[in-house]
């Protein structure tokens, strides 16, 4: 299969793995309304803790396992860890009227799909990289912008099976595609690599840089940020006595924002420089968390127009983390992606679950999307830091590594 074909595939995969990656909470309302799963906000938040632990562990480890075992089959392992997660989540649909048993069903299911996001995603970047040689930042960029699209496309699809009175027809729907990916790609060569034949001596393992933990702490931030607005938009507009449909369209304005946003200041960063971008935009946000927070009740445009303000904020911050950490810190730029990533990952575990135990103490969305609001500021202060004194990044999207470049594991730069 000619090189052209076998990026037509990885493109696809990108489109697919961004439905699969928003499809739990782009569902958020049915896992907690009584008719169905009745899942408190502790019980849904707590949800996405085994897609934290398993993405960060999967990302810190996707570089040393493809050098071990090549590409493929890391990607194809992605694929299948995708499936088995909503395969998973339809057959939860069958036991939702008793949580004991569809709840572990829930875990395990986010679990898979935490393994699925931190292999697939590094393998198809790095694919499409080594097939367009001569166009990597323009091939990355494309990827991405599809995996945004598929993240924009979940909360549609959600909204059409729901009116269908068939909501589990989005992870059908997710099931199908992924298998057709991996029947396909089992057939790809996939040849932009070669597992190592035995891994590179390392004499010493090196310590973290202190300049890392500025970009560690961004991650984390940024990751609280991100799912704030990912994780509970829906459920923070249908307190405000807006219908799903309309909660919906806000998380699906907030996915296209945010890859909007990242496509523009990739096309304007010769005018406007990506520094400034890196610098203004989580005082975007902060506004935007702002307006969320004093959302009156039954206010759809308003609603979705503050998410989409956020999704605006959001946009071109953990892309820019990467590639600033990849110049900055040139010594460790292979593992710098998968590194910055878990520390998101991180971020990504307590906005998911530390919201549910806080709204049970008596904070509510609007109170918490305030506190965001704080988070976001500082996320602003320390883009000073991170970026203090340093020219614009060559690209806004991070250089994937290649895979048949010998590079020291994410893992052995941890003292």
């Amino acid at each position: 299969m000619s090189s052209r074909s076998q990026s037509q595939v990885v493109y696809a995969a990108a489109l697919v793995q961004g439905i699969v990656l928003v499809t739990f909470p782009a569902a958020s309302t049915i896992f907690t309304a009584g008719t169905s799963y009745g899942l408190s906000s502790s019980q849904y938040g707590a949800m996405f803790l085994p897609q934290a632990v398993t993405a960060v562990g999967s990302s810190l480890l996707q570089g040393s396992l493809s050098r071990r075992l090549g590409g493929k089959p890391v990607y194809l392992a992605g694929l299948c860890a995708n499936l088995a997660a909503m395969i998973l989540l339809i057959a939860s649909r069958f036991v939702m009227g008793s949580q004991p048993v569809a709840y572990p069903l829930l875990l395990l299911a986010t679990a898979a799909l935490g393994v699925g996001f931190g292999l697939t995603v590094p393998s198809i970047n790095t694919f499409t990289a080594a097939f367009h040689p001569d166009a990597v930042d323009r091939s990355v960029l494309v990827l991405n912008s599809l995996l945004g699209l598929g993240t924009a496309l979940a909360p549609v699809f959600v909204a059409i099976f729901v009116g269908l009175g068939f909501w589990v027809g989005l992870p059908v729907l997710a099931a199908v595609a992924v298998t057709a990916l991996l029947l396909v790609s089992w057939r790809l060569p996939l040849g932009t690599g070669r597992p190592a034949s035995a891994p590179a001596p390392s004499p010493r393992r090196a310590a973290l840089p202190p300049a890392f933990w500025l970009f560690a702490a961004f991650g984390v931030m940024y990751g609280f940020c991100e799912t704030m607005n990912g994780n509970w938009s829906q459920l923070d507009l249908t307190s405000l006595k807006n219908s799903a449909t309309v909660a919906s369209l806000a998380l699906t304005v907030f996915w296209a924002m945010v890859t909007a946003g990242r496509l523009l200041f990739a096309v304007i960063q010769r005018r406007f420089p990506s520094r400034l971008a890196y610098h203004l935009l989580p005082f975007v946000l902060a506004g935007a968390f702002v307006l969320i927070s004093v959302l009156p009740s039954r206010a759809p445009v308003a609603g979705v127009l503050a998410f989409a303000l956020a999704g605006f904020g959001c946009s071109a911050l953990l892309p820019l983390t990467i590639s600033f950490g990849q110049e900055r810190l040139a010594g460790m730029s292979a593992a710098m992606a998968g590194l910055v990533i878990a520390f998101y990952q991180l971020g990504y575990g307590i906005a998911a679950f530390g919201v549910g135990p806080l709204r049970r103490a008596g904070l509510t969305l609007p109170g918490l999307y305030g506190v965001s609001a704080v988070v976001a500021v500082a996320l602003g202060l320390l883009s000073l830091a991170v970026a203090h004194r340093r020219p614009s990044p060559r690209s806004v999207h991070p250089r994937p590594q290649p895979m048949a470049t010998p590079a020291p594991p994410a893992t052995e730069l941890i003292s």
